[in-house]
């Protein structure tokens, strides 16, 4: 074999041995930047949005505004093949936690697991201060906030409904750009579905004619109990004082009667002033509930605690505990000692509120 035929067969050989070991150092490359922490990120976690429409180009450019710095855009793309994000990372809001590597940061947005933010309907609650929670949500788009309640339930697919009580107080997750009207929706059928629950598995014989009913009461007990282990309690007295004709007598539906005109004290004009929520001066339960009942005061309107007593007031020490009654002389001498228990604590000049129970 001639000489100049030597080097070229040489420099064949040797071609397939320079691309492997290049495709090997390529390969090692990759690797380590795939998995290594990048050092680049602020100390403090950051977030990366992903808008609809975004190319990779694009994110990725949005990546080094948030201070990126490693790898190359072509390690970057072949990354993306390799974890199958290409062409399907999702949009949304993604953490950029400190540490976190080139490939957990792909996988993460290739599938959606975004920021999620959390919004919690407390126990109690009126309409009213949902409203206020809502436009306090961070990153949660007020399309309700300027509806009426009309307009609200109406955006929700429940035209005509009145809207107290009707959202079950628990936590609800959304994404950045959701809409309050889409959190109102989970929370309403999450109460639909815990009433018709609850009232397919009611006590026989309840004086209530419709699950809207069982709400109604469960919003009384909700707003009336201090202690959990006493909703069946309080439950029993109501559903008793219903059964034999009894007026509830339940302060907290003429506060919620009196709308914006309640300012924290509640009179003998109040309670005196006939009107649709005063349970004081009118029999049965009030047209609607006066609060969001959770789950726990639903079962406790659905599955009254059995008994003989008429009649409760709070012990007035602080505990929120009650004392009941079966007749009115019993419960006139435990709103004597609850009187006694408040001047006692004004006396020590300890802050006593308490609201006024039948």
């Amino acid at each position: 074999m001639k000489k100049g035929c030597r080097k070229i067969f040489a420099i064949l050989l040797l071609v397939p041995v320079l691309l492997a070991v290049v495709l090997m150092a390529g390969y090692y490359q990759l690797r380590q930047f795939s998995v290594s922490p990048m050092a680049s990120l602020p100390q403090q976690e950051g977030y990366l949005l992903v808008e609809r429409g975004d190319s990779f180009r694009t994110m990725l450019g949005k990546l080094r505004q948030a201070g990126v710095r490693e790898g190359q855009d072509w390690q970057w793309m072949l990354l993306a093949r390799r974890t199958g994000a290409a062409g399907k990372i999702q949009a949304g809001e993604y953490a950029l936690t400190p540490g976190i590597s080139p490939q957990a940061l792909l996988t993460k947005m290739r599938d959606g697991k975004v920021v999620r933010y959390q919004f919690t309907l407390v126990e109690g609650w009126s309409m009213r201060d949902v409203r206020r929670a809502l436009q306090r949500a961070p990153h949660l788009q007020q399309q309700g906030a300027k509806m009426s309640d009309a307009e609200l339930m109406a955006a929700i697919g429940q035209p005509g409904e009145h809207p107290e009580g009707r959202f079950l107080p628990e936590t609800y997750q959304y994404n950045r750009g959701d809409s309050d009207i889409s959190v109102l929706k989970r929370a309403h059928a999450a109460m639909s579905k815990t009433l018709d629950e609850v009232w397919q598995t009611r006590e026989p014989g309840l004086p209530l004619k419709t699950p809207y009913e069982l709400l109604t009461l469960a919003s009384i007990v909700e707003k009336e109990t201090g202690l959990a282990d006493e909703r069946a309690q309080i439950a029993g007295v109501f559903v008793r004082r219903l059964n034999v004709g009894m007026r509830l007598e339940t302060d907290p539906t003429i506060i919620y009667g009196l709308g914006d005109a309640w300012n924290g004290d509640l009179t003998w004009a109040h309670l005196r002033t006939d009107g649709p929520y005063n349970t004081r001066t009118r029999a049965g339960l009030p047209p609607t509930p006066i609060a969001m009942p959770g789950r726990d005061s639903l079962q406790a309107a659905a599955h009254p605690a059995a008994g003989d007593a008429l009649f409760f007031v709070a012990v007035g020490d602080g505990s929120g505990r009650s004392r009941f009654a079966r007749t009115y002389a019993e419960h006139q001498r435990n709103v004597a000692a609850y009187l006694a228990n408040r001047r006692a604590a004004q006396s020590t000049a300890m802050p006593a509120t308490e609201s006024s129970r039948p």
